[in-house]
């Protein structure tokens, strides 16, 4: 007992030495630290109760993960998310070019009434991402899932310039919410709600001078966008297995760019960074790694330094810090989580990486 303290110990304090640090992945803490989150939400986290969705979603798919779902109530998480998803009464409705997703939380959801006053419509996009991937995660049958008002609703969203905004009511635009399109696509099996040309276009604008994609065409290369982007891609399928033996003149991006840049995102410390000059974050290590593992470049990847960078952020709570000394929150513990899976740390599920979920996921339907 006196020396699982000390380890405990060392993994918060400042002054001790980095060689201490336990070298090993702490699944039963972090199995405890998620069930506590499905359980009860910590007070920092009020701030972000528009996104109970997808706080859900890193929880839920994080013990998907750790290969703890069992400690899930599937039926009541089937039962709570389908209850967020925004149904137009009628044909007629549906029509309205508003989108039919799912809402991110209560906050958003506004109750049907009597009268025939229209019904305020939040449903979002990245919520409905996050919606599907639990469904997906738990095993939801999608053959009673109301998709056809999810994907011919989405096609209001998608911009001329071929990208998509998260809200009918209008929003910015930019990769992020192209992923979240495809992603959802790809989920539904049916591509009909996004125009893949004009998509793929601005994915192709949205590629820097250096090789990394920034969130909108002409913006700095981040880890973030590029992971958008090339995630995307592949789920179009437009990037090929073997995309690195390819000549350079048969690929629509600079593929080597692009190698170049993700691979110099890893830093000294052994942790990825999201832009140049920046800390190392946890976060990226998924990323980041993820764009290399789509390309078939992870090879490439520093493991040893990686890992060795990532037991510094896991927390003696559960979970990851985003960087190291930090308190752990589900944003980074999820991508920590992530993280290892890529790694392949023993005990883990692999990671579907383009859809952010389990491959076991991805396999149950």
């Amino acid at each position: 007992m006196a020396e699982e303290d000390d380890e405990i110990r060392s993994l918060t304090d400042p002054d001790s030495d980095p060689e201490s640090i336990p070298m090993f992945f702490d699944r039963n803490r972090h199995i405890c630290y998620l069930e506590m989150m499905l359980e009860l939400i910590p007070s920092p986290y009020q701030s972000q109760e528009i996104n109970r969705l997808t706080l859900a979603y890193f929880t839920i798919s994080g013990l998907d993960i750790l290969r703890a779902l069992d400690r899930v109530d599937k039926e009541g998480v089937i039962n709570w998310v389908l209850s967020l998803q925004a149904l137009p009464r009628d044909e007629a409705e549906l029509n309205n070019g508003q989108f039919y997703g799912f809402h991110g939380s209560r906050s958003s959801q506004y109750q049907s009434n009597d009268t025939e006053d229209a019904i305020p419509n939040g449903s979002h996009l990245a919520s409905t991402y996050c919606a599907l991937s639990i469904l997906k995660t738990v095993g939801y049958d999608f053959s009673l899932l109301d998709s056809t008002s999810i994907v011919k609703s989405m096609k209001n969203l998608q911009q001329h310039d071929g990208s998509f905004m998260p809200i009918h009511s209008g929003a910015e635009t930019d990769l992020r919410f192209v992923y979240c399109a495809a992603a959802i696509s790809s989920m539904l099996e049916n591509w009909s709600g996004i125009d893949t040309k004009k998509a793929k276009e601005y994915i192709i604008n949205c590629q820097s001078y250096d090789g990394g994609f920034g969130l909108i065409p002409g913006s700095e290369s981040h880890g973030g966008a590029t992971y958008c982007a090339v995630a995307s891609l592949k789920l179009m399928g437009l990037i090929e297995e073997d995309i690195l033996s390819k000549s350079v003149s048969c690929c629509f991006i600079n593929v080597p760019l692009l190698l170049d840049w993700s691979l110099q995102r890893q830093a000294t410390d052994g942790g990825f960074q999201g832009r140049p000059n920046k800390a190392t974050d946890t976060c990226y290590a998924f990323w980041v790694g993820g764009v290399l593992k789509i390309l078939g470049a992870h090879k490439f990847i520093n493991y040893g330094g990686l890992r060795k960078f990532l037991f510094t952020c896991q927390s003696q709570y559960g979970g990851f810090g985003k960087i190291p000394e930090q308190l752990p929150d589900l944003y980074h513990a999820y991508y920590g989580f992530c993280a290892f899976s890529l790694l392949e740390e023993a005990d883990l599920s692999s990671i579907c990486v383009e859809l952010g979920i389990t491959n076991g996921a991805c396999a149950r339907l």
